[in-house]
């Protein structure tokens, strides 16, 4: 069974377009043109992922990508039509897994589609859950908890985590953990590892102001702190 795509745009002509690529490579596609309809889409139809316009009429595509991201974690893209920093971070801080500008190729889009679309890969070898001070995370059934409590975390999030946690005491540079979170390098972002470290840190860390899991290695990258 094809996975679903659900667009968000309010320009008829790159809704289209955008409709009859992805149909092409094998998705089903649903059509919103407004923050309103996509919401009310988003609930009679729960899509595999989204993908929003950042300028939308009415409900713009940050309080789409908010509203949703309350109750699902669905893989989102935001797409905008500049590469402005201020545009790219607020898409991720509201709860996006990536983002596109305009105009795009519709083989990237398709690739980038494809990456957020893979699950978790589980090393058979490895523990069932991973145990650390406070913190337990279990790569096979994807819960995340702390001190007892269930955390909840987008299946992007959860990747990162994972990815830290099973080379516990190692730098992860950026460019490695776009490789193997998301799936791409050659056209990742360094931004994308930033924010969603923010993002998990606010949600695993004790105190996200002092990080006692995710820790910064200045000009290196992240690693986990055991």
């Amino acid at each position: 069974m094809s996975s679903c795509i659900l667009i968000v745009e309010d320009d008829e002509r790159i809704r289209s377009a955008t409709r009859l690529a992805l149909e092409d490579e094998g998705y089903a596609v649903l059509e919103a043109a407004s923050g309103e309809a996509a919401l009310e889409c988003f609930g009679a139809d729960s899509p595999d992922v989204v993908l929003i316009d950042v300028m939308l009429p009415g409900v713009d595509g940050f309080e789409v990508c908010r509203l949703i991201r309350r109750s699902s974690d669905v893989p989102i893209i935001m797409v905008t039509a500049r590469t402005d920093t201020h545009d790219v971070v607020a898409g991720l801080e509201a709860g996006a897994d990536d983002y596109v500008t305009k105009p795009f190729v519709a083989k990237e889009l398709s690739a980038r589609i494809r990456a957020l679309l893979r699950r978790v890969r589980v090393n058979e070898q490895g523990p069932a859950v991973l145990s650390f001070e406070g913190l337990e995370v279990s790569p096979e059934s994807g819960v995340v908890q702390r001190d007892g409590q269930q955390i909840h975390l987008t299946k992007t999030e959860f990747r990162l985590l994972c990815e830290l946690a099973v080379n516990p005491g190692k730098v992860l540079s950026r460019e490695q953990l776009l490789d193997r979170v998301w799936s791409y390098g050659y056209f990742g972002d360094g931004r994308l590892v930033d924010v969603h470290v923010r993002r998990l840190r606010a949600k695993i860390e004790p105190d996200a102001a002092e990080p006692r899991y995710v820790v910064t290695v200045r000009g290196l990258g992240y690693k986990f702190q055991p």
